[in-house]
């Protein structure tokens, strides 16, 4: 067994208290604490998701190159609970930029800093 463990994903951006009550919000997490400069959310399962302050931020140019997205999160929905969510996380400032007409299995947004996410039906 190996003696590294997964710890957390963290995410560069702004403002990490704003990052972290957004993605909060979406996925029915508690944020545990930090400070201006560092912040991590936590679900039920001790996953982790942290956000910390980079200086001259600049977001992911989706789906282009030029400044490219390094990773992105995938969350899953069940199919009938996939317009319900994407309302919810548009009303918590996510911006959709891809649905694609032949309905496949995601859809892409941009969080509130700029990095690229899925809903994904499961």
């Amino acid at each position: 067994m190996s003696a590294i463990k997964f710890g957390v994903i963290a995410l560069d951006c702004p403002d990490p208290r704003a990052l972290a009550n957004f993605y909060a919000e979406v996925l029915d997490w508690q944020v545990t604490g930090g400070d201006d400069e560092w912040i991590e959310v936590a679900g039920p399962t001790g996953r982790t998701l942290a956000f910390q302050r980079v200086t001259d931020y600049r977001p992911p140019q989706w789906p282009g190159q030029d400044v490219p997205q390094q990773l992105h999160l995938d969350f899953d929905v069940a199919r009938a609970d996939i317009d319900e969510a994407e309302r919810k996380i548009v009303a918590l400032g996510a911006k959709l930029v891809q649905r694609d007409a032949e309905a496949r299995d995601w859809r892409v947004y941009l969080d509130p800093a700029g990095h690229p996410f899925c809903l994904c039906l499961k």
